[in-house]
């Protein structure tokens, strides 16, 4: 009958509306428990919004010319990361487009594969948080800025492309007789370090330092930055075929983590322990670092790297890690006179002039000789995967760096 007919309509409607944003069973539930537990997140970086694989030319601009690019395309394992073509766009007011010669991989980048680092944006996108190469256009109103003019990029993601477009206040001009590679390995590794020991730390002669990771991109950086301050101890984790460069480097005491208890390492040589920790790691290693600190001393917590234990997302190891996560109270703080400090650059996007005041103390230690990047590998954007893992198996020395075109050399191995 008639009624019947539109009784079921309304059933159908009914239970569609319930669905949700899904098609599967559950979905409807699972999007309201997303939106009811979702939490305001700030402003992203000024970067161009996300452009769609493909996107239209805006009118009245001519059509740019198409360019590689390479995009998470789910969340997991190395092969979720593809090498796709997009077509450009002229760069909006207030913005600059960049060529790119080279692009820097970060430990954020491996976890955003996975799913477990915040504010990126919607899947598909083009992850990459730093860049260098050559301005090919200005938008309206930029100034500052030549076409030709050799800089370094940094953002939130969006940077591994061979064409970008970005706001000009997220540039910065490259120093004289720097490479591409050395200016997609200095900004995320060496602004990070120099906020935590210089900001935070406060770093000053005859203090001690222990670096976890230290073979990687932040802890090569900060082993530099601590030889610029006079007498500092280093104490470096990593394993143990890289101890020879460590000590070249300036640590005095390398400590292979995989067969040694670091804090008793450490207790050994320095009985009162340390004056800062740079704890990358999270979960248990965060007390052990705490209880490491001597009077006035200070921990710096700027990454949780325990999260990353294969290609894809651990729930165990999420588990583990946040169940061993450190707290403490302030009256605490007060009674064993240490601090605890927590740093993440993705979240100082806003803080225009603090990261360039830094990027300039930067530069000016560049020219004067007193930092380097250390470039590990350079890889092609076609061996995406091979670069991921360099640096997911711990095997690299310095930063990975990523080109969009195979290098001229052999050897993958950067001259340094």
């Amino acid at each position: 009958s008639q009624k019947k007919a539109a009784w079921r309509r309304r059933r159908s409607v009914a239970a569609g509306a319930g669905r949700g944003w899904g098609s599967g069973p559950g979905a409807g539930a699972g999007a309201a428990r997303e939106l009811r537990h979702a939490r305001p997140q700030p402003p992203p970086l000024r970067a161009a919004p996300p452009e769609p694989l493909r996107p239209r030319p805006r009118p009245g601009s001519a059509e740019a010319a198409e360019h590689r690019a390479l995009v998470l395309t789910g969340h997991g394992g190395y092969d979720k990361v593809k090498l796709q073509t997009r077509r450009g766009a002229d760069p909006r007011p207030g913005e600059v487009s960049v060529s790119v010669r080279a692009c820097g991989l970060n430990f954020a980048d491996l976890m955003g594969r996975q799913g477990v680092y915040p504010r990126l944006p919607p899947l598909p996108f083009c992850p990459g948080m730093e860049c260098a190469g050559t301005i090919r256009a200005l938008g309206e109103g930029v100034r500052d800025r030549q076409v030709g003019d050799k800089v370094m990029v940094l953002a939130l993601s969006g940077l591994w492309q061979e064409v970008v477009n970005v706001p000009v206040n997220q540039t910065f001009p490259m120093p004289e007789g720097m490479s591409f590679e050395e200016a997609a390995a200095l900004l995320v590794n060496y602004i990070t370090a120099y906020m935590i020991l210089f900001d935070f730390g406060n770093l000053r002669p005859n203090q001690s330092v222990l670096i976890h990771m230290a073979a990687g991109g932040v802890g090569t950086a900060a082993i530099q930055l601590c030889k610029t301050v006079e007498n500092v101890t280093i104490f470096g984790t990593a394993s143990a075929s890289k101890h020879d460069f460590l000590k070249e480097s300036g640590v005095a005491h390398p400590i292979d983590y995989r067969t040694m208890d670091y804090a008793e390492e450490i207790r050994k040589i320095s009985p009162k322990g340390v004056d800062i920790v740079l704890d990358p790691l999270g979960g248990s290693d965060t007390a052990k670092a705490f209880n490491l600190l001597k009077p006035m001393g200070k921990v710096i917590n700027y990454g949780v790297a325990n999260l990353i234990t294969g290609q894809k997302k651990s729930l165990m190891a999420m588990a583990k890690t946040w169940w061993n996560q450190f707290s403490i109270t302030a009256l605490q703080l007060i009674n064993q006179n240490k601090a605890v400090c927590g740093y993440n650059l993705g979240y100082l996007d806003e803080e225009v002039e603090l990261l360039g005041g830094v990027v300039a103390e930067l530069v000016n230690l560049y020219t004067q000789g007193k930092i380097k990047p250390k470039v590990d590998s350079v890889w092609p954007f076609d061996q995406v995967a091979d670069a991921m893992r360099q640096m997911q198996e711990k095997k690299n020395v310095g930063k990975v760096i990523l080109v969009p075109e195979a290098p001229k050399e052999e050897s993958k191995k950067a001259e340094n």
